[in-house]
């Protein structure tokens, strides 16, 4: 029989054998297993890059922002014009004055007859044409002479200064009527041929 030293030295050794084995074992399942995850790890990563791949190729790409037009700035606003002054009234148009109103009587026919004689540039007055009138027919216009020369010849005189027919159309003052018998026609008429023929109906003082 061993004696108790040399069993126990035995089985020291063993047990150390028993170790170094199980540590040689554990070893190698170490390498063998971080062999094998290794070589997953290899074989994984072809796969694992295709997959992401095949996913970055399913992604969409990103939308463009849209472009936002930007808008043109709006024009600065003009000045509205100044309105254009109202136009001056047209100054109302002077009202004609009414025609000046005569008597119908000796002393308007001569009134009359001495404004159409002024704007004629006609000399002669009242007083002359007044006097003229009284001696030839006494202030009636449709006095007439048929016994005098002009009256044999079939041209009487007529009117209030008595004047025959050619005289009258050729002294007629245009603007009066064409009337031998018109009182202011034939006055104006007669002094027109005495303004001729005298200077002016003031001075005839007798038949003319």
């Amino acid at each position: 029989m061993l004696n108790k030293d040399k069993l126990s030295t035995v089985i020291g050794r063993r047990s150390r054998r028993e170790a170094f084995t199980v540590a040689v074992a554990a070893v190698g399942l170490v390498a063998v297993a971080a062999s094998s995850a290794v070589s997953f790890a290899d074989d994984s990563v072809p796969e694992r890059a295709a997959m992401v791949v095949e996913q970055a190729e399913n992604i969409p790409a990103p939308a463009a922002p849209a472009i936002q037009a930007i808008p043109a700035p709006a024009p600065a606003p003009q000045a509205a014009p100044a309105p254009a002054p109202a136009p001056e009234a047209a100054p109302a148009p002077m009202p004609e004055p009414a025609p000046k109103a005569y008597s119908n009587d000796l002393h308007g026919w001569i009134s009359e007859a001495l404004d159409i004689m002024a704007a004629k540039g006609i000399p002669g007055s009242y007083e002359g044409i007044h006097r003229n009138i009284m001696r030839e027919s006494t202030g009636n216009p449709q006095a007439i002479n048929l016994w005098d020369i002009n009256a044999i010849n079939g041209i009487p005189s007529k009117g209030l200064l008595q004047v025959i027919d050619p005289t009258f159309a050729a002294y007629h003052v245009e603007g009066t009527a064409f009337d031998v018998w018109n009182p202011v026609s034939n006055i104006v008429a007669a002094c027109n041929y005495a303004a001729q023929r005298y200077g002016s109906m003031d001075n005839v003082n007798s038949a003319y």
